[in-house]
């Protein structure tokens, strides 16, 4: 662990998913000093839930060297929860992936063990508040944020804060619809950019490009072994990073989904930037230009190639950093 001015304090980062809970000791930067993962406890009592969650937590700390004469350096706790939640309660709801918590008041429950303030928010929105503090937004008012990975999860950020809506529920930008004729979301609308241009919908894009021609030569094909029903998103982006021209068509069409709904956004909401994110986002970030050439035809905005498109700072950790941006107002200015 790097030395820290005490002056600045620490936070510590919990992202919480189905299988794992990681945490990480953050600092008035965003650099994420220390890091842990542990098993998350899913579908036992509320109580394992909890453990599951101090285990990383206390390991994290112990990763840190911290002792009880230190213990003041810890300002906050901020943790990324799947939802639904109400983040200005810190209650869990019913995440479908966490069957151990129901109602379960989380922030508080944490809060009584540390005696920290502690705060929750989704892990869209919490990325977001990252990368407007201490990421590719930092300096920008307004901005948008997307992570694209197996679902599209986005997040807004006014003036340094997460817009939540009336009643915290907003910021679902992967469940806007582009084409009502479209597929079917998990969320049960038709046509979202979700089921349209994330991960398992950029595989099954590929698989049925691959049984279009009978007998196709495709690295995607050579990754999977010839069995074109196990390729994977991930197999696009290795053959499109290969050269191969089915691979890139795939993507391009992917690129063209993801202009039209980003035209949208521009749209509504104007930002200051645009910023992307997760394991899709690495795939499609050789055609930004392309995105950026396209847009002025899908959006009534003037000036809409005057708003940048970057990639995020935070990779796999943007969880991590996005609990700890959650307490960033707990910390001296960098």
């Amino acid at each position: 662990m790097k030395d820290v001015p005490v002056q600045d304090g620490l936070v510590i980062g919990v992202d919480i998913g189905g299988t794992k809970v990681a945490a990480g000791l953050v600092d008035s930067t965003g650099e994420i000093l220390a890091q842990t993962r542990t098993p998350m406890v899913a579908s036992s009592e509320a109580a394992a839930g909890l453990g599951a969650v101090t285990a990383a937590i206390e390991s994290v700390w112990a990763k840190s060297a911290m002792n009880a004469k230190n213990h003041g350096l810890i300002r906050g706790i901020g943790i990324c929860s799947p939802g639904p939640l109400d983040p200005k309660a810190g209650v869990v709801i019913n995440p479908p992936n966490l069957p151990c918590w129901r109602n379960f008041p989380l922030s508080a429950e944490v809060a009584k063990i540390y005696r920290i303030p502690v705060k929750m928010d989704n892990d869209a929105n919490a990325a977001a508040l990252a990368e407007a503090r201490w990421g590719a937004g930092r300096g920008y008012q307004s901005v948008f944020y997307a992570t694209i990975g197996t679902g599209i999860g986005t997040g807004i950020v006014f003036d340094g804060r997460i817009y939540h809506g009336r009643t915290g529920a907003a910021g679902e930008g992967g469940h806007v619809s582009i084409d009502y004729h479209g597929p079917q979301c998990q969320c049960g609308k038709m046509g979202c950019i979700e089921a349209l241009a994330a991960g398992p919908a950029i595989a099954k894009r590929a698989r049925a490009k691959l049984a279009e021609i009978a007998g196709l030569r495709s690295v995607m094909l050579e990754l999977a072994q010839g069995n074109s029903e196990l390729v994977t998103s991930e197999m696009v982006g290795q053959a499109y990073a290969a050269g191969d021209p089915f691979a890139n068509e795939v993507l391009s069409q992917t690129v063209e989904l993801l202009t039209v709904w980003l035209g949208n956004m521009v749209d509504l909401l104007d930002p200051d930037v645009m910023i992307i994110g997760g394991g899709v986002a690495a795939m499609v970030s050789p055609f930004f230009d392309e995105i950026r050439n396209r847009l002025p035809t899908w959006s009534i905005n003037s000036r809409v190639q005057e708003v940048p498109l970057l990639m995020a700072r935070y990779g796999a950790d943007s969880g991590i950093a996005g609990g700890a941006a959650l307490c960033s107002d707990l910390l001296s200015s960098s």
